[in-house]
């Protein structure tokens, strides 16, 4: 391994010391009408960049044989065209995470330096066949490039390294494909799976024809030309059918949210719904907060079908808290599209409760990108709160930085328990209240009626009297209707 990466540096080397150093051309030839523009240092763009601390092959030795037979060995290849080296290789890791949790083993990881993608071959021709050695010297069957390829990018790379190669965008959507258990989940997936391969669709000479005609016949001529489809035709024909079909079925299950979500709301019990990045530790907050008992893995995606679950305030108010899936960065618009109706939770709910990783590397590029899905999805509007996780982990000037820049921030861990406290007494204070006040005199066979004045309004005051039960509580405008003619 040391042996190879001192032959690809002193290539680099090499490279550079050849490179004319007229400022007029780039490193591929092309002449730059600005020399004084976006320039980027030549030892950078002349190699590639590896990214130590990727690999997840284990070394037991008894194990090996076990994960080659089941796992894909992959190397790992990003470009790095703006921000910083560390945000490159932060990438680069947060792509090796979600390689590893898709079931492969990480061999490697490189990054190239280019002002912009090849339109070609995505790296560029040169660093492309270099990538090959990558592959050849650490025996990978798969290369996984950290951002979506162009149908001819990735075909134009598979050529050169001679391997399966897959953008970041199939490798989400096989995690999805994995974790997915319900009915929904599994539909809202395959839609975006499809959507993705529709155009990538790729067909190999006469064994995909079916078409007939003149010489292409093998000289039949006449009486064999027919209006027939190409097999490529013929299985986008039967795609579209079935995105079709399971835009209807997702449909048809949507209004069945609805239709709990407006069962709901006509009880007036407010919403709260978790969101955030992926491996924040949503579910476990969930789950400190109501017991909910939902799946909880140090694993990314490893909540997909949302959960509604009941809960109630320090005062005893009822209140519904939704667990939704993870964001992630650059989530694939396909998934943003087939999710639409589970992340419409969040943009009808009264209040979200935004859950970050207080240990990541780089928590403020997480909040924007579960900013930028959820102004896809339309939930802008709704009261947020950052709730930042991981406290007992994370470095304290990184806790301190997030609650001076974020207005409405708290720190917890869900897994010592600190903050919930705080947390409860928050949401129980930013929780949209009933304002109407009434009086009633409620007979004592109403219990139905005192139990939901418990669950939905804010009790000021109850006396047991001989002819039944005086409450005093400020209660939501279908209640107080209900409750007109025990008015006192």
């Amino acid at each position: 391994m040391t042996a190879r990466n001192d032959i690809l540096a002193a290539r680099a080397e090499a490279l550079a010391a050849d490179i004319d150093l007229d400022p007029r051309y780039d490193d591929d030839g092309f002449l730059v009408d600005d020399p004084d523009g976006d320039q980027l240092d030549r030892s950078e763009r002349a190699a590639l960049r590896r990214v130590e601390g990727l690999s997840t092959e284990l070394q037991d030795v008894s194990e090996v044989e076990y994960r080659q037979l089941r796992l894909e060995r992959v190397v790992l290849a990003g470009i790095w065209s703006e921000g910083t080296v560390e945000d490159a290789e932060n990438s680069l890791r947060e792509l090796a995470a979600l390689a590893e949790t898709a079931g492969s083993t990480v061999l490697a990881g490189v990054v190239q330096r280019r002002n912009r993608p090849d339109p070609g071959t995505w790296l560029g021709s040169g660093k492309a066949a270099e990538l090959r050695e990558v592959v050849i010297a650490e025996g990978a069957d798969t290369v996984i490039c950290d951002s979506e390829l162009a149908p001819s990018q990735r075909r134009a790379l598979e050529d050169v390294v001679k391997v399966k190669v897959i953008d970041r965008t199939a490798l989400i959507l096989d995690i999805f494909a994995q974790h997915a258990k319900s009915k929904e989940g599994k539909a809202q997936v395959e839609l975006a799976q499809l959507q993705y391969l529709l155009p990538r669709l790729r067909g190999w000479g006469e064994s995909m024809s079916r078409q007939a005609g003149g010489q292409a016949a093998g000289g039949q001529g006449m009486g064999s030309r027919g209006p027939g489809e190409t097999k490529i035709e013929l299985d986008r024909r039967r795609i579209n059918s079935r995105i079709a079909k399971l835009k209807r079925e997702i449909v048809s299950m949507k209004t069945v949210r609805d239709t709990k979500r407006s069962g709901r709301r006509e009880r007036q019990v407010p919403a709260v719904a978790i969101a955030g990045y992926t491996n924040a530790g949503k579910s476990s907050i969930l789950n400190r907060l109501t017991g909910a008992g939902v799946l909880v893995q140090n694993q990314l995606f490893a909540t997909l079908d949302p959960t509604v679950r009941r809960a109630e305030t320090p005062e005893g108010r009822l209140y519904t808290i939704a667990d939704t899936v993870g964001f992630v960065r650059d989530l694939p618009h396909q998934l943003v599209e087939a999710f639409r109706s589970t992340l419409e939770e969040v943009a009808d709910s009264d209040l979200l409760l935004h859950v970050v990783d207080g240990s990541h590397p780089d928590p403020e590029a997480q909040i924007t990108a579960v900013r930028s899905v959820l102004a896809d999805v339309g939930a802008t509007d709704v009261k947020e709160i950052v709730i930042v996780n991981k406290a007992d982990v994370a470095d304290p000037e990184v806790l301190e930085r997030l609650q001076r820049t974020e207005q409405h921030c708290l720190v917890v861990s869900a897994r010592t328990g600190q903050g919930f406290e705080q947390l409860r007494e928050l949401i129980s204070r930013e929780l949209p209240k009933p304002e109407i006040r009434v009086d009633v005199l409620l007979p004592y066979d109403r219990g139905d009626l005192l139990s939901r004045m418990h669950d939905e309004a804010e009790v000021l005051s109850t006396e047991h009297t001989g002819e039944g039960t005086r409450v005093h509580a400020k209660v939501g405008q279908r209640l107080a209707a209900e409750l007109t003619s025990y008015a006192v």
